[in-house]
């Protein structure tokens, strides 16, 4: 056979193995209750390709073309809500996504240069296998958890659709999942590989190591799982109830509507929804607590900038005072010449007079809402007048909220993005809260999987903190979610509603994701460099005293 005819026969055996998993995780990552178990096959047609790889360059090859393929087919949506943001065209959107993917995706190139290095360099036996498994997932996870990526992903997230499985997001994060699934892809391949080469008899001996670690870890993840629902159920202690108000009026694009309407009659409109679903909500039920979504109010609060913007802040005020409900609203925050996305509290005090705070959005999506100052210049403005002037804010914090009866909640804010960052959230939680409440504006993205999503990004936060949230949004998905990640209530996409939540009580259960954070992806790369130099610089040693 010639050399041409074996590239192309090698080619044609990376596009089928790169389709095959591509195609499984899409199902995968459809976060459905039927697709679950796919996760445990869905590496196994590339991992196969990966075995015939015999070069570092082909083994880049396959990692970049996995990260391409895989991009396209679990954000194949993102272009299109990028060109509605950015006005920019269609190709242009598409080049822009998968030219980043190499870097969002880096986690695929780096898995199948640790494997091509791992299998040509670790001698035969069992150990190997364990060696190689080991190290490549942990390269696999070290490598997502270091890369830049928008979205946060990662594929043990699509356990979410197991209620059981999702629990042990509390150890690890949805990292930890990642990391069982990758070792369990390789267990089915070894063992199906050795059936296939060996017969049912001698095969079964030889797949019997990796069949009983395959069964270990599922087993294992399903009765954690349970562990954790029963404790948490058992830790739930009654206590007095919360409600919380939470209105979806479905407005978007405040932008568009307001080169149509006219600013000042845009939020007009907005405010006078948000008005009429309120009152209809607590003439119907009492609130402790009512919220309103990112972005709600888009002009300073507080510090108007003109006389139309102070009457709508003692509007606001007004409506406040005469409710008797204290309020959590989007708005913007003003301080000197720096502009803030913020989440106002603004609520009746002890002696009865209003009193506000604020927490200003520190994670802030790029170029869209925030602008490095290093790359900040009136040409870049220019080129991308869509680019965002918010400022950061100081981290993560606690906001204690005064409600009616002298009660008083300590809750962890977050603003839209900042729901995908683990850590962030975690040292919230470590602060003493007792609620996290989501602010989002997910309106850019309606109509496309990402508001699916971004609830299951909050959800998993829930776990990790084993706290319960209230996560309020524009146009969907607003939701109660409880310290399991179960949804119990929400408002889907692309409707209007306001609803009264009654929140679950939180059952005072510690995670190691509270105590430690994000620990596994740095611990990750730590250990995986470890096993990847430690056999080599070992022999060095072993080499100079006989030189």
């Amino acid at each position: 056979m010639s050399a041409s005819a074996v590239r192309a026969r090698g080619l044609a055996a990376l596009l089928l193995g790169v389709a095959g998993s591509t195609g499984l995780m899409w199902l995968f990552g459809r976060l459905e209750a039927r697709w679950v178990a796919v996760g445990w096959v869905c590496f196994i047609p590339w991992l196969l390709v990966l075995d015939r790889v015999n070069s570092r360059r082909e083994a880049v090859l396959s990692g970049l073309v996995m990260g391409l393929a895989f991009t396209a087919a679990i954000f194949g949506w993102f272009p299109a809500a990028l060109q509605s943001y950015s006005q920019a065209p269609l190709a242009v959107c598409w080049l822009a996504l998968l030219l980043l993917a190499p870097f969002m995706e880096l986690q695929f190139i780096t898995f199948a240069l640790a494997r091509y290095h791992l299998r040509r360099t670790s001698r035969e036996g069992p150990l190997a296998f364990w060696r190689i498994t080991l190290t490549a997932a942990l390269v696999y996870v070290g490598t997502e958890w270091l890369s830049p990526k928008l979205f946060a992903e990662t594929l043990g997230q699509a356990f979410f659709a197991s209620e059981s499985l999702r629990q042990g997001a509390d150890l690890a994060g949805a990292h930890g999942l990642t990391l069982v699934l990758l070792i369990v892809n390789e267990c089915v391949l070894a063992a199906g590989k050795a059936l296939a080469a060996h017969g049912l008899r001698e095969g079964s001996r030889r797949a019997l190591a990796p069949m009983a670690m395959l069964t270990a870890l599922i087993l294992g993840c399903f009765g954690y799982g349970q562990l954790r629902l029963r404790q948490v159920a058992e830790l739930e202690t009654p206590k007095q109830q919360l409600v919380v108000g939470v209105v979806q009026a479905n407005i978007t694009k405040y932008e568009k509507l307001a080169a149509e309407m006219g600013t000042y009659d845009v939020v007009r409109m907005i405010l006078d929804t948000h008005y009429q679903l309120s009152a209809e909500l607590l003439q119907n039920r009492k609130v402790d607590l009512l919220i309103w979504p990112e972005t709600v109010y888009p002009t300073t609060f507080g510090t108007p900038k003109s006389e139309a913007g102070a009457e709508f802040d003692a509007e606001i005020r007004e409506f406040i005072s005469r409710s008797r409900v204290p309020l959590l609203f989007g708005t913007y925050d003003l301080e000197q010449e720096r502009e803030y996305n913020a989440a106002m509290f603004v609520g009746l005090g002890r002696d009865g007079a209003l009193e506000r705070s604020a927490y200003r959005k520190t994670m802030l999506f790029p170029l869209t809402e925030w602008v490095p100052e290093l790359i900040d210049s009136p040409r870049l403005r220019e080129w991308m007048p869509w680019t965002g002037y918010w400022k950061r804010g100081p981290g993560p914090q606690t906001l204690p909220l005064q409600l009616g009866e002298g009660r008083t909640l300590t809750v962890a804010p977050l603003i839209c993005y900042e729901s995908i960052f683990p850590s962030y959230v975690a040292e919230e939680a470590r602060r003493g809260a007792e609620l996290i409440i989501t602010l989002s504006n997910d309106s850019w993205f309606s109509g496309t999987p990402a508001p699916k999503l971004h609830l299951m990004h909050a959800a998993f936060r829930s776990i990790e903190t084993r706290l319960p949230q209230v996560r309020v949004t524009n146009s969907g998905i607003s939701a109660l979610i409880s310290p399991t990640g179960e949804v119990l209530a929400e408002v889907p996409d692309d409707h209007r509603a306001s609803l009264a939540l009654t929140v679950p009580p939180t059952p005072r259960l510690s995670t190691l994701m509270v105590a430690w954070g994000d620990w596994l992806g740095p611990t990750a790369l730590l250990l995986s460099a470890m096993l990847l130099l430690g056999p080599s610089l070992l022999t060095r040693r072993k080499v100079r005293p006989a030189a």
